[in-house]
């Protein structure tokens, strides 16, 4: 691997993400994660593939705050392989929300979300985070439920992309293939932005 290398924040970047980047602790990106962020905002598709613990996850939260920040109809489906993984994103990205001052609803959607607390996530989530599973068992075969959110779909990120592997990773890749094709059925296609260990 590469030593990483300070970058600039891209200037076409909302201003007020590097502001609370700053006061998070982040003054500047690594030259991977500003690379990725450039591409997810030109409207390409992005794998993001480098060593642990290298920051993959800001190659897609940038672009994602940026998106629903710029657009108050749009909204992001990220997917974990783990409860514990989903958990520990959620609460990092709650940290970004939080600096922000933005109203972005951000829900965990999976099997541990109680069934009287469903219908309001699904009126009200901007950001949703899952898992493959729910997203073939809970949010798919309903996505009348689900249609503002299909409507707005701008992301679908696959976090840990790597774990998906064999005869699971194919039935992870008909899951998105579907997923595609239901957004579309409502008039949107989602960029996919996916992060990888290498």
């Amino acid at each position: 691997g590469q030593p990483p290398h300070d970058s600039g924040w891209p200037s076409e970047l909302d201003p007020r993400l590097a502001k609370a980047g700053a006061s998070l602790g982040i003054p500047t990106l690594y030259s991977h994660q500003a690379s990725a962020v450039e591409v997810a905002l030109q409207g390409a598709n992005v794998v993001l593939a480098t060593g642990t613990a290298s920051g993959k996850t800001l190659g897609y939260v940038l672009p994602v705050l940026h998106t629903l920040m710029r657009d108050p109809t749009a909204t992001a489906l990220l997917l974990y392989p783990t409860k514990a993984l989903a958990h520990d994103q959620i609460v990092a990205m709650e940290r970004w929300i939080g600096t922000l001052d933005a109203p972005l609803a951000l829900r965990p959607y999976d099997g541990d979300t109680p069934r009287r607390h469903r219908s309001a996530i699904r009126k009200e989530a901007r950001i949703l985070v899952s898992n493959p599973d729910m997203c073939h068992l809970g949010i798919l075969p309903h996505h009348t439920q689900w249609m503002r959110f299909f409507q707005g779909l701008r992301y679908v990120v696959v976090d840990e992309l790597h774990t998906y592997r064999g005869v699971f990773g194919s039935h992870v890749a008909n899951v998105l293939r579907r997923l595609r094709r239901i957004a579309k059925f409502y008039g949107a296609h989602p960029q996919l932005v996916a992060a990888s260990a290498t």
